[in-house]
């Protein structure tokens, strides 16, 4: 089968002939892949950021948000079977150990992560284990839902835990209308009564999340933290979901946090900068957000299949893995690139 796998660090992909996968355990599943989101952690593995932490020995398939139909199945599994449509959370988790039985999946202790500490969807098929596969309702297709096994799954997860503690009232601000955040705003939309108010530097980004919902908009030229007190009275907002997370953006991002606010960190890049006195004083508080839980992710698709979370997308074909890359770097993808084999 085809697989675009990672040769090495500071260079391109590269599309190869590898061996299918085969069922080797009873829990075992077998996806063909029907669509693979290209994500902005794609580039950051090219770029060598996650090789201290995995250690994946090279080469090897890349691509963590896939949806397909199901191909082969192990002797135990039962939810699913071969030619069923499927999304596929993004981690591989044991179901045994204490925070799979917490339901806190996202850090089990057994983990693997396809598509970053081994071969992930950006191939023919892809082996993934019965406890991933989410089935899609009939109105959705693989190639509609793929980007939102985690970049859907995580702007999920963080809007979960803001929309818990925002009252009809307060104000969230979005920071970041593109890949994430586009979906972060319309997850918002349909977990909380907030104010939500968007932030981004592309004016059409703005556009689109006006279509979404966004109940302000905000060009980010500098002026926007002085925009945000503004129009919180000077307070700040209860929460700051930030979807960018480089750039300036969480230095920004702080001075519009009201005292006792609440700042999602999901895009990454920089470091945060904050003396602990003023965490002390003021109470703010700061989350990080890893991807999502299996029933955030079932929680997404019901949001999706009732049309309430739509995925924006540009579709390049499996052979042009590299032009989709090099969009994605060049900004020139609107919403999420997507591959389709």
């Amino acid at each position: 089968m085809r697989a675009v796998q990672v040769v090495g660090y500071h260079e391109d992909l590269q599309m190869h002939e590898v061996p299918e996968p085969t069922i080797s355990g009873p829990w075992d599943v077998i996806v063909k892949i029907g669509a693979a989101g290209v994500c902005r952690t794609d580039l950051h593995i090219l770029e060598g950021q996650w090789a201290p932490k995995t250690n994946v020995p090279l080469p090897y398939t890349i691509g963590h948000e896939n949806a397909g139909w199901v191909h082969e199945v192990g002797s135990a599994v039962t939810n699913v079977q071969p030619g069923d449509k499927v999304i596929l959370h993004p981690i591989v988790t044991c179901g045994l150990c204490r925070a799979c039985r917490l339901g806190d999946d996202v850090h089990c202790e057994n983990q693997r992560f396809p598509g970053i500490d081994c071969d992930g969807g950006y191939a023919d098929y892809l082996l993934t284990s019965a406890r991933n596969c989410v089935k899609l309702a009939d109105n959705l297709e693989p190639a509609d839902v793929a980007a939102l096994a985690d970049a859907g799954l995580t702007a999920q997860h963080a809007a979960a835990k803001a929309a818990k503690r925002l009252r009809p009232g307060d104000f969230c601000v979005v920071i970041g209308a593109g890949g994430l955040g586009h979906i972060g705003i319309q997850v918002m939309k349909a977990m909380s009564a907030a104010t939500l108010v968007v932030l981004d530097a592309n004016p059409d980004a703005l556009a689109l999340a006006k279509q979404l919902g966004a109940d302000e908009t905000i060009l980010s030229d500098g002026s926007q933290v002085d925009a945000v007190l503004g129009l919180t009275g000077g307070k700040g907002a209860e929460a700051i979901l930030d979807f960018v997370g480089e750039g300036g953006a969480t230095s920004q991002g702080i001075a519009m946090l009201r005292r006792a606010g609440f700042y999602y960190v999901i895009g990454y890049g920089e470091n945060i900068d904050v003396p602990t006195i003023d965490v002390i004083s003021t109470e703010k508080n700061f989350i990080g957000n890893l991807v999502g839980s299996y029933t955030d992710l079932q929680d997404l698709m019901v949001l999706a299949a009732q049309g309430k979370v739509k995925l924006h997308t540009q579709q390049y074909k499996l052979a042009d893995f590299q032009q989709a890359i090099d969009d994605l770097s060049a900004v020139k993808v609107r919403g999420r690139a997507i591959l389709i084999p």
